[in-house]
């Protein structure tokens, strides 16, 4: 007898394993255990027209039935999804996902269900996963076919436009002329060929993921979007219809909406055989107040279907959890016991961010670009691989992670925290993340899914990209299931070719226990902190007068003054350093006894080689001095020439310039700051006695006098290009460095308005509080919604008023915004700024000007308008937005914070400035065994990873912020001394230093970037300067 063949399922078709990530269970949970008893076969028609068969038990609620498709699709985010059935009374109905299936459906044989979406956010970047917004796409294309989604010829002819590249991919006048005249996604299509070809041009390069993302984009703005209309009449007998949104109820007569009823004007709503009624709450600014509207529907089954839905609506978006079900009366029951039952927005997307989920590839059905990361092994070899790199979306992921090719390759960049790139195209943004020697053997670049996010979840398995989908990676396998090697190793956020034992020597106890032994006093180690950080510092100075000029002068677009004055300021610096890095290497090894093992004692200090070389400094406080003068007139050419800003941005992308030029600019004031606090713990470490206590403290006199000199200088360029960094991270502002004006804090806060709670990212200066919202055009820029001025601004605390935790009011002009932080800590440290700021703008001449530009001015913000209308300007905007050049700036500080939750203070960078550290530490992974030695530098809330301190550039980095550092706990059995270590969430990381004092070092300074300084600390510096 033949054994029978079990089906496939997709994700079985394309070699993935088994996987149960359903978006409706708990994390470990698989899908509900059939209930004993007879099988039924149920049909499910998905959104990519394929329908599918489900085996399950008669018995069994229809939950378990949907749970089915989930894991069938693989979907995390399926509770945005539905499936609805055509009942007995030939109206589409919703599947009740707590009822058995046979109580609902009579012929489960001749019924066909239909995977559709339910509920549609408001906004697409809120949908984390990119086969949600694929599924998402293909419901936009359903509605559009059947006439459900109207718009404009513009606004249809530009979605086509979008679907068909999505589908065939660029443009070929005969392929998609032909593919038009076979594919019909509009009713009248013959009429917008014209048009829907001229889109199509324009679309050259733009990967599925990209059509879809922009096709969302497009479609969300429409006022159709989503909506489902139900027919009803007034009390008059005028036709009309009524639909159901994230905002509220809507009318409409047609398709032009005549009113809206938000959520919040919202007391109750019910229904009453076919009458639906919506009662109100009162209006105090309307001196005709109508408390109840009532609206006749066909039957009582129609108002019952609506009311489910508004119910269903209003608990998914408007609620932070599931609501609880009542409690089932004893005697009688009045009125319906239906709730909404799942998981409300707030806790799929909460879920998401927090849950690893194990990726698979999906197949876009409709799509016929070929990408060869979705091929065989055996294929993969005999299609021609492409010089391109490959990438990643590490975009929202805690640690990013690059291999770099050791010649100097073009198309491979390094990891850091500005996403610098070299030489990859708009859609591959993104850190790369394998390359080899050998560029004709690169692998081929990946499509990276559209960088929304999410926080965005921080926590990601290995991934690869396939087809626009990240697929998960083990620890130990290449995408094709072969061992690693240098070309086809795919690191993770968590495990990269850098840091796995794969590919690399790594440093075992058996290397350890032969190692040197070194002096164990605490002025060694001081010194020796002295001798790593100058080697960094001096790395640091060479991209400024090395790199940066060179890249400057080989395109000849800088200012001959300009170009005189960076000169005359840094050499000088660089040759003095130069000299100096070497005596200290000297002395260092005079110390260990490496160089002359028979003297004792007069070469173990530090002091007189300080004292001598900083004496030496003080002769250079001219050109220092001129340090902020260069910011400035860099700065002031950039504005005048577009061509030298262009060049600047194009050195930023370099994999040497692993920080912002500006940051650079001003590492030789910073450094001071740093001689003045080694000199400080020497001279505290020393008895009087000592003989290197009179030098130490001489030389301690020295810098603090040098320090003084310039402190002027250093606290407004610290400002200034903090302002300056900021800018490049905002779009829809017209000047944001005017003199006067300080930075104080920027962070994440949810804003409450008609849509709920939604993430902004506020920006607070001494004159002016922006809020914004993360962008998705390729520079990844936030766009300004609003500006508050300080200048007579209130702020009260309002968590009782609205029930929102951690919650206050700003009140300014007549207006107010209702705003919420993440935890109690972060809503003091906003109060206590905004506070301060608000004293400062009232200490000034008077309120701040506009900052905003005139398109922002002149037009309403997403908040102020329910839905706002169509026009060719914004669609154009939308079609342009990943089309413009512009360098990555997914991951900066600015975006670390929108992903994490969190906020930066101007306190924070001022403490973060002075606490840079670099040297040798010994990593470990949660699971690994080995300690593999790793040169690390602290600087910026991050920790950059080096092979050796004579790397020119980082292969990897991990921001800090959000992270917490302890020291292992017993049950880790980690049997070391001197270890710290490093979590956030799921994502652990062992690290060990050489001695007590380095290990007390490096958990201080990762301290001050994981927890907020105290204002105390900056008055504190200020008074020291």
């Amino acid at each position: 007898m033949v054994e029978p063949v079990e089906r496939a399922v997709a994700g079985q078709r394309l070699s993935a394993p088994e996987s149960f990530g359903v978006s409706t269970l708990e994390p470990g949970q698989r899908p509900p255990t059939m209930p004993p008893g007879r099988q039924v076969s149920i049909r499910v028609q998905l959104l990519d027209d394929t329908t599918e068969v489900f085996n399950i038990s008669q018995r069994a609620p229809a939950k378990a039935l949907f749970d089915l498709v989930c894991a069938h699709l693989n979907l995390a985010e399926g509770d945005y999804f539905s499936l609805e059935y055509q009942d007995q009374r030939k109206m589409m109905v919703w599947l009740d996902l707590l009822k058995p299936i046979l109580k609902q459906i009579r012929r489960p044989k001749n019924t066909i269900l239909r995977f559709v979406v339910k509920f549609f956010p408001p906004d697409h970047t809120q949908l984390l996963e990119e086969l949600t917004r694929y599924l998402f796409a293909l419901q936009i294309k359903h509605d559009l076919a059947c006439g459900r989604l109207t718009c404009n010829d513009s606004s249809a002819a530009l979605l086509i436009s979008h679907i068909i590249q999505s589908e065939i991919g660029d443009f070929d006048e005969v392929q998609s002329f032909q593919h038009l005249l076979h594919n019909k996604y509009i009713p009248d299509q013959d009429v917008l060929m014209d048009k829907i070809t001229e889109y199509h041009r324009k679309h050259v390069g733009q990967t599925p993921a990209e059509s879809d993302y922009q096709l969302l984009e497009i479609a969300r703005r429409l006022e159709m979007y989503g909506v489902r209309l139900h027919p009803a009449k007034d009390r008059e007998g005028t036709k009309l219809s009524l639909a159901v949104s994230h905002t509220g109820v809507l009318v409409f007569q047609g398709h032009t909406k005549i009113n809206a009823f938000n959520w919040s004007k919202v007391r109750k709503l019910s229904f009453k055989r076919k009458r639906f009624l919506i009662k109100l709450r009162p209006d105090l600014n309307q001196s005709v107040y109508q408390d109840t509207l009532e609206f006749i529907m066909a039957s009582r089954d129609c108002c019952k279907i609506f009311w489910k839905i508004c119910v269903e609506y209003h608990a998914f978006f408007r609620l932070f959890e599931e609501p609880r079900p009542k409690p089932k009366p004893v005697l009688f029951t009045r009125g319906s016991s239906f709730r909404f039952s799942g998981r409300t927005q707030k806790q799929v997307i909460d879920y998401v961010k927090d849950s690893e989920f194990k990726k698979i590839p999906f197949e876009r059905k409709h799509s016929k670009i070929i990408s060869t990361s979705s091929l065989t092994p055996q294929e993969r070899k005999r299609t021609q691989v492409p010089k391109e790199s490959a990438s990643a979306d590490l975009t929202d992921s805690p640690l990013r992670l690059t291999l770099q090719a050791p010649v100097d390759n073009p198309s491979v960049t390094s990891g850091n925290l500005n996403g610098h790139r070299d030489g990859s195209r708009p859609e591959d943004q993104g850190l790369l993340t394998s390359a080899t020697r050998n560029q004709d053997h690169q692998i081929p670049g990946g499509e990276e899914e559209s960088p929304c996010i999410p926080d965005v979840s921080l926590a990601n398995p290995p991934v690869v990209v396939v087809n626009g989908q990240k697929a998960p990676v083990a620890p130990d396998q290449s995408p094709d299931g072969q061992q690693p090697s240098p070309i086809n190793i795919q690191p993770s956020p968590l495990t990269s070719p850098l840091l796995m034992e794969a590919g690399y020597v790594r440093t075992d106890d058996e290397d350890e226990v032969q190692r040197k032994k070194f002096p164990t006093d605490k002025a060694y180690f001081i010194a020796k902190e002295l001798l790593t950080t100058e080697r960094t510092f001096l790395k640091d100075l060479e991209v400024i007068t090395v790199s940066f000029q060179a890249f400057l002068n080989k395109e000849d677009v800088l200012p001959d003054p300009v170009r005189t004055l960076i000169t005359s300021s840094y050499q000088p610096v660089y040759q003095f350093h130069q000299a100096f890095l070497k005596d200290v290497e000297q002395r260092l090894q005079q110390w260990e006894g490496r160089s002359n093992a028979h003297i004792k004692g007069d070469y173990q200090r530090i002091g007189d080689v300080m004292l001598k070389n900083i004496q030496a400094l003080k002769q250079l406080t001219s050109p220092l001095q001129h340090h902020g003068e260069v910011l400035v007139e860099l700065e002031r050419s950039c504005r005048a020439s577009r061509r030298l800003e262009g060049v600047c941005r194009e050195f930023e992308q370099q994999k040497v310039c692993y920080l912002p030029v500006n940051m650079f600019l001003l590492r030789p004031l910073h450094r001071l700051l740093h001689y003045r606090l080694i000199l400080e713990r020497l001279c505290k470490h020393y008895p009087p006695t000592h003989q290197d206590f009179r030098d130490s403290r001489a030389a301690l006199a020295d810098i603090s006098e040098m320090v003084l000199q310039l402190q002027g200088t250093m606290m407004k360029m610290e400002n200034f290009q903090k302002i300056l960094e900021l800018k490049k991270d905002l779009t829809g502002i017209q000047e944001l460095a005017i003199p006067g004006r300080e930075f104080i804090r920027l962070g994440c806060l949810s804003k409450l308005s008609g849509k709920g709670l939604q993430q902004r990212m506020f920006f607070l200066f001494s004159d002016t509080l922006l809020y914004t919202s993360r962008g998705m055009t390729s520079a990844n820029q936030f766009k300004v919604h609003g500006q508050l001025p300080l200048y007579g601004m209130t702020i009260r605390e309002s968590e009782d008023e609205w029930g929102v935790p951690h919650s206050f009011t700003l009140f300014v002009q007549r207006q107010s915004i209702v705003v919420a932080a993440s935890c109690e800590s972060e809503m003091e440290k906003w109060v206590e700024d905004i506070r301060m700021a608000i004293d400062l703008a009232e200490q000034s001449n008077g309120p701040s000007t506009d900052l905003l530009s005139p398109s922002l001015t002149d037009s309403k913000t997403p908040e102020e308008g329910a839905v706002e209308a169509e026009s060719e300007e914004e669609l154009s905007a939308s079609r342009s937005s990943l089309e413009r050049h512009a360098a990555q700036r997914g991951n900066t500080t600015v975006h670390v914070c929108w992903h994490r939750n969190t906020s930066v203070s101007m306190v924070d960078y001022s403490v973060a400035v002075e606490n840079q550290l670099s040297g040798n530490l010994l990593r470990k992974f949660k699971n690994s065994n080995g300690w593999q030695k790793l040169w690390v530098v602290f600087t910026n809330f991050s920790l950059f990873f080096y092979k050796s301190h004579q790397d020119d550039y980082p292969l990897a980095s991990l921001p800090l912020l959000g992270y917490s550092v302890t020291v292992p706990a017993e049950t880790e059995n980690i049997q070391k001394d001197y270890v710290f270590k490093l979590h956030f969430k799921s994502h652990v990381y062992y690290f060990r230093s050489e001695s007590q004092y380095t290990f007390e070092r490096w958990m201080e300074v990762i301290r001050s970037a994981t927890c907020s300084a105290s204002r105390t600390l900056m008055t504190h510096r200020k008074d020291l300067y």
